[in-house]
């Protein structure tokens, strides 16, 4: 007994000792992205993992799609940003909705593994909202097709909820429900609301220099409703300290970091995600303050929304009073209590409930039908 103990004590004394310099594992970022790549891998026999070039408007721009079963409804994320693609992230993030749904990640124009596919001298000039709202009407045509889809659902995300609420408006037929997250309805009035917050963020936290800087940009937008990069570029700084793009952190590192050991992306990719962003948002910025759906009242679509309660970047109030004059087949507001921006990372488990409880339904009852069969031999 008194060996038995003594041999315990010594184990727990060699497991909390640190392990000597050649038994410490070194991954490389290749190593580390292979391990993550396998630890994802889908292997149910109907099951969907591709990452796809496809011909988009002129250009080559790429998706990843991923599902435990390809019978279960199409859901395509539209990345923010503007050129801030998902697709790099999404594997920290979206694990759960593959077992309900064929998710399927966009690179638009200019952006990720898009804008490396290109050539950026030509991508410059065609840059804009209606340009983007076109490419995601051909990317869900090509969805629709390949996957033997009536419908798919759109979730927009931030920018991508510019595109997403052009492309249910304009073709109401094509989708399921439209989901937005973050939802931008009026960019002047979203970006005034915002920096208003965030000043007064700033002043009860009393930030001094937050606050001289905030006020040195005033009248903000400007009076003409233009949106300048450099003053953007400073509430953006200060909306992120102050937590309005995640709730109580003070930076997004921890998740665009994620992006460096994406399966997805060489490291040519990851260097693409500054490049592009550098391209883009210069040329969509006047784009997002045009932008305005205030009197757009009328979806042929269910209309969802998912609002982080403490969403500074595009402020949830406005979208909450714009949906209560809604008229859709359905629409319905659900608030994420513990999120600004980023809910699928700040609450990722109550935003599977919602995708699964509120969202997936909307596939109606023959599609869901189809997904609930038992595997069979993959099809496609």
């Amino acid at each position: 007994m008194e060996s038995s103990a003594v041999n315990l004590a010594l184990l727990l004394v060699l497991a909390a000792a640190p392990a000597p310099q050649s038994c410490v594992p070194a991954f490389t970022k290749a190593q580390a992205r292979g391990i993550i790549a396998d630890a994802r891998r889908i292997v149910t026999p109907n099951g969907v993992e591709e990452l796809l070039e496809l011909p988009i408007g002129g250009t080559k721009q790429w998706i990843s799609v991923r599902g435990r079963d390809r019978r279960n409804p199409v859901l395509l994320m539209i990345h923010g940003g503007p050129a801030s693609p998902e697709m790099p992230t999404s594997w920290a993030f979206q694990a759960g909705w593959e077992d309900y749904f064929t998710v399927v990640q966009w690179d638009q124009r200019g952006s990720g593994k898009s804008y490396t596919a290109n050539d950026p001298a030509m991508i410059a000039p065609t840059l804009s909202l209606e340009r983007i709202t076109q490419d995601a009407a051909e990317v869900v045509q090509a969805l629709r097709k390949r996957y033997g889809k009536e419908k798919i659902f759109v979730l927009g995300h931030s920018w991508g909820s510019l595109v997403g609420l052009g492309l249910a408006h304009k073709h109401p037929g094509w989708l399921h429900a439209y989901v937005g997250m973050g939802q931008v309805i009026n960019g002047q009035e979203s970006e005034r609301t915002g920096y208003a917050i965030t000043l007064r963020a700033a002043e009860a936290a009393r930030n001094d220099e937050a606050i001289r800087e905030l006020k040195s940009i005033a009248p903000y937008p400007e009076k003409d409703g233009t949106l300048p990069l450099e003053k953007i570029g400073l509430e953006r700084k200060w909306s992120v300290r102050l937590g309005g793009l995640s709730h109580r952190r003070d930076n997004l590192g921890y998740y665009l970091n994620q992006a460096e050991l994406s399966p997805d992306y060489s490291d040519e990719d990851v260097a693409a995600i500054d490049k592009g962003a550098e391209l883009s948002v210069p040329r969509l910025l006047p784009d997002l303050g045009k932008f305005n759906y205030t009197n757009v009242l009328d979806f042929r679509c269910p209309i969802l929304m998912f609002a982080g309660r403490h969403d500074f970047t595009t402020p949830s109030e406005l979208t909450a009073a714009w949906l209560q004059k809604v008229r859709a087949p359905k629409k319905k507001l659900i608030w994420f209590e513990n999120s600004g921006h980023m809910a699928m990372v700040e609450e990722p488990g109550r935003m599977l409930v919602h995708l699964v409880q509120d969202v997936r339904p909307l596939a109606g009852k023959a599609e869901l039908d189809e997904a609930a069969k038992s595997p069979g031999t993959p099809r496609g």
